[in-house]
């Protein structure tokens, strides 16, 4: 949950960057606010990737839900036109970036179907091993006697 929220706040911070740096084109005093932004995205970003999430679906989240964000924001605030091409275009984007995460997800769970399986094979042949070794010297060591003492063949 963490590394989502982060991940959030890097998305966020970027886009209010990007905003601001567009602002900035007529007033200049909103220039701190695009450095702050980005610095503060990127640094978050880089928390999101020190907590395990890979870079490939960070990445992709973080730039194509940046790229929606900014696009819709350039709507609001500057009044920028949003055809349907653009809008078709987002959505190719989005639809991408669920395919890497689905992707990312998928291939995570068979690698740790994986190294579930070699820990079990891995197991049970150190067990079967040991079991048989065991076995083996217990019949090789044992020697068995009759009343007489005297010795008898071990049982294979």
């Amino acid at each position: 949950m963490k590394t989502w929220l982060l991940l959030l706040a890097a998305i966020l911070t970027e886009v209010t960057a990007s905003v601001s740096l567009k602002a900035a084109q007529t007033h200049p005093i909103w220039y701190p606010l695009v450095v702050l932004g980005y610095v503060a995205s990127f640094y978050l970003l880089s928390r999101v990737l020190r907590l395990g999430l890979g870079l490939g679906v960070a990445y992709g989240i973080w730039g194509a839900t940046g790229v929606a964000l900014t696009a819709l924001a350039s709507v609001l605030f500057f009044g920028e036109p949003l055809t349907p091409l653009m809008i078709g275009g987002l959505i190719l984007i989005i639809a991408g970036v669920l395919v890497v995460e689905l992707g990312s997800q998928r291939a995570h769970g068979a690698a740790e179907r994986a190294a579930a399986a070699s820990t079990s094979a891995g197991a049970a042949a150190s067990t079967s091993a040991g079991g048989a070794a065991s076995a083996i010297a217990a019949t090789t060591t044992t020697a068995a006697t009759t009343s007489t003492g005297a010795p008898t063949e071990a049982p294979a």
